[in-house]
């Protein structure tokens, strides 16, 4: 007779039985993180980010100095201008992002997270006694309303993953699981980071209607005390935040009040600062920076100025070119003005020459395209698949460099012959087409930048030989998001930030779906074959290599576009406070990004 299993031998046949299922099934086990390749550097029991000062006292105030204004507290949908700021700093998601990894989530609604291998399913488990911040339960109710109204009544940028998902069911009394439609291994991603909002406090109320008269309540550590439109809003935090003591959460929302003031200008904001009515002042003029940051308080030690590195992609910043628009359809238009623009020139006129070129979208990181080399290997394998390449794509592109002159012969003489062959010609001084319309465009800029139309005034001054006489009009921050939102411009200052961990808001920002759709990031207007392919590819790689090289294959496809003129960058940010206000000695690999200043800062006297 066999001898009965020990009780240890029955354990590990129930264990390779389990793993079994597990393989056959697609089951997996909840995890405390989730990130888009391989584990979350953190373990389980981490007790808080890397980045944070876990010890940092809680008190004080931040006051910052803000250009424009607002006309809506409701920052989720497409109408009205909220200050973006809320839409970060009062509802929380079921995963937070740690933003010294590229693109990890770690819990925090959520005490845990389950996929399987192949990402077609995620389920989130909510912590006990998770609190809106007037003191009621946040409830799995209201983590699903809050999916579906998102997906369906908020701002685009929600509803394109909303639209892959086939099915939303409550698995427990704590949980919820998300099936998908679509092959997208950073759905679990995406969908962990949307805000959670409370479900009876729009109750008979127009959730896509934008205004003052409803304050929305959120889960964070922060809630809306006073406010006034055009003049300050400012964010209390709330004593009996519920979850102070989740790992995620130690060494962040330290102040006890963010204020922001609004101003006309960027100019006025920073006298205000210097007249001691800001604690903080973010510099992006380099000269600036340089020669006007010497006065008394900066002098006596009261302003302390630092200078905070990252490691993150330059994004694209410059002007960009809508291709909606008849004057900007033809690449070699496009390209005439990226030559006539003469950055050379222009950095050393405005900061000293001291700011480097964005040279492609992900310049500055391992993500980014060569500049004029051609392209290799398995990017260039994938650029093969597609017949609508950009001239450059394959080959190499490089942006053009002056001699640093302000009259830039060569690159005027190559922007007529661009020109020309788009079938422009000067006639009688003016750059007409053979019917003898004129050349002519608008270029919208924010009243609330001052560089900006200081380059603005020199490029304009270039087009002049040129025969062109574009209209400048600078519009308010309100009317910018309006006229911006709808299209409603030839060329805009425009501005993208990227991260190491690029995914789905790439399909917003150029893919051919938004570039019809109110309200998306697709200024330029672009429909591609080969950057929707390329984003497909790039959103489900197989693994960190195929990732990359898809990456920067769409990077040459962008850069190779000509769709936008290319300021400078720094892989410094500048930021002037009060010594009372200080930020923690290790900074995290993304700087002074999203989760930076005021969240893990804290005021000490």
């Amino acid at each position: 007779m066999r001898a009965a299993p020990t009780k240890m031998f029955r354990r590990l046949i129930g264990a390779i039985t389990l793993s079994i299922v597990a393989a056959q099934t697609g089951y997996a086990e909840p995890k405390h993180g989730i990130a888009m390749y391989g584990d979350p550097i953190l373990p389980p029991d981490f007790v808080s980010l890397p980045h944070v000062n876990a010890d940092a006292p809680k008190g004080g105030k931040i006051v910052f100095a803000e250009a424009g204004s607002y006309d809506s507290l409701h920052p989720v949908i497409r109408k009205g201008s909220a200050p973006w700021q809320l839409r970060f700093m009062l509802f929380e998601s079921l995963m937070g992002r740690s933003y010294d990894e590229p693109f990890t989530l770690y819990g925090l609604l959520a005490e845990s997270v389950e996929t399987n291998d192949d990402r077609t399913w995620v389920e989130y488990t909510l912590r006990e006694g998770t609190k809106f911040s007037d003191g009621s339960p946040l409830t799995i109710e209201d983590v699903m309303w809050s999916y579906e109204v998102l997906g369906t009544k908020g701002h685009p940028r929600y509803q394109g993953a909303w639209d892959k998902v086939e099915t939303m069911e409550q698995t427990g009394p704590r949980s919820v699981k998300f099936t998908f439609n679509t092959e997208d291994r950073e759905l679990p991603l995406i969908l962990g980071m949307r805000p959670i909002l409370k479900k009876t406090q729009w109750e008979g109320k127009d959730f896509e209607a934008s205004g003052i008269d409803v304050i929305p309540i959120g889960s964070s550590p922060y809630v809306i005390g006073d406010f006034e439109p055009g003049r300050y809003l400012i964010l209390k935090r709330n004593p009996d935040y519920w979850g102070k003591d989740v790992p995620f959460m130690q060494g962040q929302a330290n102040l006890d009040e963010i204020r922001f003031d609004y101003y006309g200008d960027g100019d006025v904001t920073f006298e205000a600062f210097k007249a001691g009515e800001a604690t903080t002042y973010r510099e992006t003029n380099l000269q600036k920076w340089a020669t006007q940051f010497d006065f008394p308080a900066v002098q006596s030690g009261d302003i302390v100025l630092s200078d905070i590195p990252h490691q993150r992609p330059t994004g694209i910043m410059g002007y960009v070119m809508n291709t909606r628009r008849p004057a900007f359809s033809d690449i070699r238009v496009r390209d005439a003005m990226i030559h006539a623009f003469n950055f050379e020139f222009i950095n050393q006129s405005i900061n000293a020459g001291a700011k480097k070129r964005i040279q492609s979208y992900f310049h500055n990181s391992i993500l980014g395209m060569e500049p004029g080399k051609p392209a290799e290997g398995l990017v260039r394998d994938m650029l093969m698949a597609y017949d609508d390449l950009p001239d450059g794509a394959l080959e190499g592109y490089t942006l053009p460099v002056s001699d640093g002159s302000a009259r830039n012969r060569d690159g005027l003489r190559r922007a007529m012959d661009l020109m020309a062959e788009a079938g422009w010609t000067v006639q009688d001084g003016v750059m007409k087409n053979a019917e003898g319309q004129p050349f002519t465009f608008e270029i919208l800029l924010n009243t609330g930048s001052s560089e900006n139309r200081q380059e603005i005034d020199i490029f304009a001054s270039a087009l002049e030989r040129l025969g062109i006489a574009p209209t400048i009009t600078s519009v308010d921050s309100a009317q910018y998001t309006e006229r911006t939102n709808v299209f409603d411009f030839d060329m805009a200052y425009y501005w993208r930030g990227l991260s190491l961990s690029p995914g789905n808001e790439q399909k917003l920002y150029w893919g051919s779906e938004s570039a019809d759709k109110e309200g998306t990031r697709n200024w330029m207007g672009v429909k591609s074959a080969a950057i929707d392919g390329l984003i497909d590819k790039m959103l489900n790689a197989a693994g960190q290599d195929e990732f990359r090289a898809a990456t920067r294959a769409l990077d040459r496809v962008l850069t190779a576009g000509r769709y936008v003129i290319p300021l400078g960058y720094t892989d410094l940010s500048h930021i002037a406070h009060v010594k009372e206000l200080k930020y923690p000695e290790r900074v995290p690999m993304y700087g002074d990004y999203l989760g930076f200043q005021p969240e893990i800062w804290w005021y000490e006297e």
